[in-house]
Parts: C-alpha cells; structure tokens; sequence
C-alpha cells in the first residue's frame, strides 16, 4: 500500500487530491486564480469542505475566468449567495470579485499571473523534508511577505496562513512529507517554470 501524507485521511475525494493535485507546479493563470479564491473560501473550515464545493465553484464562477469575475455587479453577489452549492459568505464572496480586479492589475504588471507568483521562489519549487505532518509549518516568510504585497494591492482573505496553503497547493513547495511517495514523484517532476526568474521584483 502507499503511504500518503497523513492529513488526506480515506476519503476518495481527498485521496485523488493529495495523489494527483496537490503540490504539482501550476502555471495556469486560470488555475492559480481559481486555487487562490477556494484557499480564502477555506478560512476557518475544512479543505475537504470546500473541495466537496469545487465543481460548484467552478460553475457559479464562469470557470474562474478572472476578467468576468473582476466584472461582477451586485446582482451576481446576490446570486452567489442565493448557491446552496458554495460556501455563501458574503465577505468571502465579495473578497473573490475583489480579488479578481487586483489580478487583472498583476497580469498588466507583469505579463501573467504565473509570473508574479513564481517569483517568489525564482521560478524553482522549494522542497520540503518535513518527517511527519506534525512539522508543517501554518506560514513561512514567503507567505508572509505574499501575504503583505497582495494586502497592499487592495486584496483580502490572503493572510499569511492562506498565502501558504495557496503555495503548497500549487507546487510552489512541495510539502508532502518524506515518507508520502508523492514526495519523491514531485521532486522529479521535469517540467520549467514559465515565469520570469526575478528576485528583484519583490522589492516592488
């Protein structure tokens, strides 16, 4: 049998997760946004919860495409919150059309959002060893400064700790502990970054 990281449990929904999603680099500006929105759709419930929600979400949000979310009026927050198929939060709601306007501004700046978050780690997956799930850290400095950017540019339910999930969800390190055999799988994964290697620009 193999042996996953703890935290997925036997759920088949979670169990396809942790072994075909979670810590896979994403480069997907669609992607990267759409985890982006279910990772402040989290805040103080389950991942499994919102996982359960995600072809919901997906639905009721054209897909996560970024350009019509940004354009979203009061009448699609009320619809939204009328979804029994989401998680209806009016904050959290508001937070993902927000959102959606301040990543558009990001694709502008830097030509992609793949771009933008891939600097963080100069294009490269930072690799974790951690032994048991018990050493996962909640954020890192990173996240923390992340966090502190995209809350500049206007953004919410992006704190320190949603910044980090958001990371390891996308593969921006590789948090499956060193006895999970995706681990090892996620480490040898071949395929390049897409975005630009420029350490200089967190400074921005």
């Amino acid at each position: 049998m193999k042996k996953r990281c703890a935290w997925c449990g036997a759920d088949a929904l979670y169990v396809a997760y942790h072994d075909e999603e979670w810590g896979v680099p994403v480069h997907d500006d669609r992607l990267l946004f759409e985890f982006l929105v279910l990772e402040g759709a989290q805040a103080g419930l389950s991942w499994l919860t919102v996982l359960r929600k995600r072809q919901n979400y997906r639905k009721a949000f054209d897909a996560f495409d970024c350009a019509r979310v940004s354009r979203y009026t009061g009448k699609d927050v009320t619809r939204l919150l009328a979804n029994p198929g989401i998680i209806r939060n009016r904050l959290k709601i508001e937070s993902a059309i927000k959102n959606a306007q301040g990543l558009l501004e990001i694709q502008a700046e830097y030509g992609s959002l793949d771009a933008y978050f891939w600097r963080y780690v100069d294009g490269a997956p930072k690799h974790s060893a951690w032994a048991s799930i018990a050493d996962l850290p909640a954020k890192s400095a990173l996240s923390e400064m992340m966090s502190r950017d995209l809350k500049q540019r206007g953004f919410s339910f992006v704190g320190p700790t949603v910044c980090y999930s958001f990371m390891q969800a996308v593969g921006i390190v590789n948090d499956h502990t060193i006895d999970c055999f995706r681990h090892n799988e996620i480490r040898n994964l071949s395929r390049p970054a897409r975005c630009v290697s420029a350490s200089s620009n967190l400074a921005r």
